[in-house]
């Protein structure tokens, strides 16, 4: 399921002759971002590969991945970025395991890993709030970002970067988000120790904390939501990146973001 150019690849460069090569200020460098088949992860992934990373992204749909691969890549024709789409669910140990090793063999290291697979539910009271619901949005919005930094982290040197797509739910009160909430809550929690305990190392760890965001996950979760007050996914992409271009020893904690207006 290539997308793109992998280190094996022995054809000539499909790239008209007048196309110069360009790289980018991450040329070389080597990103993970899981959800990346969309919404936000897309926006992510697009942004940092337009600046010649090497990206692999992740997510449950094959046929979705390998067409977002691909949207990457025919935007991306001026530099030497590897798009790597590969299948994993957040929720599995032994999945995730094999993402990483996936990784290692390609390059060797990770310099960015974009932790942003995430699920929202519908608002849906505490009595009505059932033990699925609650477990599946722990098991993928908070969990997730356990196991694929802990998996991660051995291929981290310093200089490297880690960011944690949360919600502006982690610090915001929102009725009847009970297990969203909770879990995102937590992943700020997980977030703060990770970045104590890594900046030692001269590991970044930034917490992404984006308010409404114009994204398809609001047809599943509310169809009729304002959505042209939402902030566009691509504003949130350029955010990351400027973090991610940042000196080594600037260790941003948060990224807030909000919609030109506040609330909706």
């Amino acid at each position: 399921m290539a997308a793109k150019k992998t280190p094996s690849q022995t054809k000539p460069d499909p790239r008209p002759a007048s196309v110069e090569t360009k790289r980018g200020r991450l040329s070389g460098k080597a990103a993970v971002i899981t959800g990346g088949s969309s919404g936000i992860g897309f926006a992510i992934a697009q942004a940092l590969a337009g600046e010649d990373c090497n990206v692999v992204i992740t997510g449950r749909d094959e046929e979705k991945l390998a067409a977002a691969a691909l949207r990457i890549s025919s935007s991306t024709q001026q530099n030497t970025a590897l798009i790597l789409p590969k299948v994993c669910d957040v929720r599995d140990p032994e999945a995730i395991v094999e993402l990483f090793v996936t990784v290692e063999a390609m390059f060797g290291r990770l310099d960015i890993l974009v932790n942003n697979a995430g699920i929202s539910q519908p608002p849906t009271p505490l009595e009505q709030t059932s033990l699925e619901l609650w477990r599946e949005q722990i098991d993928t919005n908070l969990t997730g970002v356990f196991l694929c930094t802990r998996a991660a982290l051995p291929l981290m040197k310093r200089g490297a970067i880690i960011v944690n797509n949360l919600s502006a739910a982690a610090k915001q009160t929102f009725p009847n988000y009970y297990a969203y909430t909770a879990a995102k809550a937590g992943a700020l929690g997980f977030t703060l120790s990770l970045r104590a305990e890594l900046m030692p190392r001269g590991i970044r760890v930034t917490a992404l904390l984006p308010g409404a965001t114009d994204t398809d996950i609001w047809q599943q979760i509310m169809p009729d939501a304002p959505r042209h007050h939402m902030m566009e996914a691509e504003s949130i992409a350029q955010a990351v990146l400027c973090a991610v271009l940042l000196p080594p020893g600037a260790n941003l904690s948060e990224i807030v973001l909000d919609p030109a207006g506040g609330a909706l």
